[in-house]
């Protein structure tokens, strides 16, 4: 079986897809808890698992199941905001508190939490360990289970992902920022090239409250990303006019592309383009390092395709 692409699920749909697979591991009176807060919680189930962590040894008692999903590419159990004994902001040091809780009420007997990030030996040790000494649970009792062991449990129940209805089209509108961020490096690197910048703002090629009405861009959205990045288009004109900086060009027409593409297949109708914005954004700095750097960069591009009538729907452009 291909490897899944997890990180382009939904948080909703993961958890979905967590479920589905303890109710095969423990028995279908596994309980997925509706969207809120969950208490420390995404799924329950209680009395004896029918192979869960072994048919010989099941675990019995109230098991609580959490499902941590993330849209960043390739990350790990070990990173410092997902674990970190030094880091009370990190995932697991939030989760403790809410075990411990569970603990005293007599509501957690195991505890497993499946994440689709990668996870070796020493940092599952590390974490149970973790776990283990601040909740007072035996270590047994504890199982944190990575991407690898997702495929291993979909190759063995091969039906979920069809039981499921796992549709891309359903997927999140999420976007590839490995062709934005050389543009983004680019641009950064060569801002000392720049000439005096004419303040005047160029010429939209259509009315942009006309436009924003047209994406069902917000009053007080608009005037934030006009005031704050307006300024910035003169300098992305000057840097994707450059003759040296054509294959910037290239790189930037391919993430318009991709960009809009996404934009027009993956948009709820009830979303503002307030949202769109910031959904692609977070997903852009959340998986690559050199955007996370150059944030404000990287606002002022997404605003920049806007402006410029490369993204967003417009009659007139």
């Amino acid at each position: 079986m291909a490897k899944y692409a997890y990180s382009d699920l939904s948080d909703g749909q993961f958890e979905d897809l967590v479920l589905a697979i303890c109710q095969r591991l423990f028995g279908l009176a596994t309980q997925g808890f509706a969207k809120g807060p969950d208490g420390g919680r995404d799924a329950k189930f209680v009395g004896t698992a029918e192979m869960y962590p072994s048919k010989t040894s099941p675990w019995q008692g109230t098991t609580i199941i959490q499902a941590k999903h993330t849209i960043g590419l390739n990350k790990s159990f070990t990173e410092s905001d997902f674990f970190s004994t030094n880091n009370d902001n990190c995932v697991i040091q939030k989760e403790i508190p809410r075990i411990q809780n569970l603990i005293s009420k007599g509501d957690l007997d195991n505890y497993l939490l499946i994440a689709n990030r990668r996870l070796t030996g020493n940092g599952e040790n590390e974490i149970v360990s973790h776990i283990s000494s601040v909740c007072n649970l035996p270590q047994p009792q504890i199982k944190v289970c990575g991407v690898e062991q997702l495929e291993s449990w979909l190759k063995h129940f091969r039906e979920i992902p069809d039981q499921l209805d796992l549709d891309p089209i359903d997927a999140p509108l999420l976007v590839s920022p490995d062709d934005l961020a050389e543009v983004i490096q680019a641009l950064d690197g060569q801002k000392a090239n720049f000439k005096t910048i004419d303040d005047k703002p160029p010429t939209p090629r259509v009315e942009y409250k006309t436009k924003n009405k047209i994406n069902n861009f917000t009053t007080e959205g608009a005037r934030y990303w006009r005031s704050r990045f307006l300024k910035e288009t003169p300098k992305i004109d000057s840097f994707l006019a450059a003759p040296q900086n054509s294959q910037f060009v290239k790189m930037y027409e391919s993430t318009v592309d991709e960009f809009q593409c996404n934009i027009i297949a993956k948009r709820k109708d009830h979303q503002n383009f307030d949202e769109v914005l910031n959904h692609i954004f977070r997903a852009l700095v959340e998986r690559d390092p050199d955007l996370r750097r150059h944030r404000s960069l990287t606002r002022a591009m997404l605003f920049y395709m806007y402006w410029n009538c490369d993204i967003g729907e417009d009659e007139e452009c």
